[in-house]
């Protein structure tokens, strides 16, 4: 099964899961549909070699997701209800002798939860936004950096040819890495991150720099979560059900505070989904199949309630608990945003 927000690589796994299964172990592999929601709602299909010969260069996910529903809180009338014990009980019916959950850390915490109350469950992490500190990389990472710095370098020629400041705003809630990674490959002259508050007169001074260096453009990359100094993530909605809130409005924001500062003619493009679809590069659909094969390894040697990792190159497993309890943030003095300073790059905190 597959649960949160898709990513690039989703479908490479469970091609990597069928034929691994199959070829291997000669075992039949069940897919869950839309997530936990379709494990409460007992909605399974078969999955054979057919059927996943050309997924690994497809984007999203042929067996649906959702972020939505959590078995240990689904909406109620009265409140969340725990249906936890209804996806142990499906699980059972259905003959399952392991599940393979492929998802974020939200995700994940709910498959080690269910973990311990007894459902035979191997994580594979996918976060776009890399941001598993028991991992190297997740799959669907170097896709959306790829798509980031492609607009960057078109953003390049409309900001050179108008004279103009642009901004382009991407994923990120807690974690700059995309910024970060995409910044650097395009050249940005101010990466915003959420690990480094921001104050807009140093922003609109490395403008004013550009502009006194003869340079009548710009290049900012903004992550979604990044903040001014003292202020908060621009947040445009709460989920009524999750409590979750749903950013946007980081590069707005930035847009309005450089036109005061400079009058500049500033304009934001926000990448939004586009960093989620389309075909993974090549790393991505390598890692994805690497997970996929190695999760089923493991699920036949009987090692339950792990997590598939990239560690120094190498694939392992690692306790499923631990894996998801600590986040992977940018280190604010880390060697990739040193060697982003020695180019010049301004973080807005100078």
């Amino acid at each position: 099964m597959t649960g949160g927000g898709d990513a690039p690589g989703l479908n490479a796994v469970l091609r990597a899961v069928v034929r691994t299964a199959e070829r291997v172990y000669g075992a039949e592999v069940i897919g869950i549909l839309d997530g936990f929601k379709g494990l409460l709602d007992g909605r399974f299909r078969h999955v054979g070699g057919p059927d996943v010969r050309e997924l690994i260069r497809m984007g999203g996910t042929v067996l649906g997701t959702t972020n939505r529903d959590n078995p240990f809180a689904c909406p109620g009338e009265d409140g969340p209800i725990d249906r936890s014990a209804e996806c142990l009980e499906n699980a059972r019916k259905a003959g399952f002798d392991a599940l393979i959950v492929i998802g974020g850390d939200g995700t994940l915490r709910i498959a080690s939860d269910l973990g311990r109350q007894g459902l035979n469950v191997i994580g594979v992490p996918k976060t776009i936004d890399n941001d598993l500190a028991s991992t190297d990389y997740t799959f669907g990472f170097w896709t959306a950096i790829d798509t980031a710095t492609q607009a960057l370098d078109r953003l390049r020629d409309t900001a050179e040819s108008h004279h103009r400041v642009m901004i382009l705003e991407v994923m990120g809630r807690h974690a700059g890495w995309i910024a970060l990674h995409a910044g650097i490959a395009g050249a940005a002259d101010v990466i915003l991150i959420p690990e480094i508050p921001y104050d807009p007169h140093s922003v609109a001074m490395t403008v004013v720099r550009c502009q006194e260096r003869g340079r009548a453009s710009s290049l900012l990359v903004v992550a979604e979560g990044a903040m001014p100094r003292g202020g908060e993530m621009a947040v445009v909605a709460v989920d009524a059900i999750t409590g979750v809130k749903r950013l946007g409005g980081a590069g707005e924001r930035l847009a309005r505070e450089l036109e005061a500062l400079t009058r500049c003619d500033v304009r934001v493009t926000v990448l939004g989904h586009l960093q989620r679809g389309g075909s993974p590069v090549a790393f991505d659909r390598i890692l994805a199949t690497r997970f996929g094969e190695a999760a089923v390894h493991v699920a036949m040697a009987g090692r339950f309630n792990r997590m598939i990792r990239l560690a120094d190159g190498c694939i392992e497993d690692v306790d499923l608990d631990e894996a998801v309890r600590e986040a992977k943030l940018v280190d604010p003095g880390g060697a990739l945003l040193k060697s982003a300073r020695a180019l010049g790059i301004a973080f807005g905190d100078e």
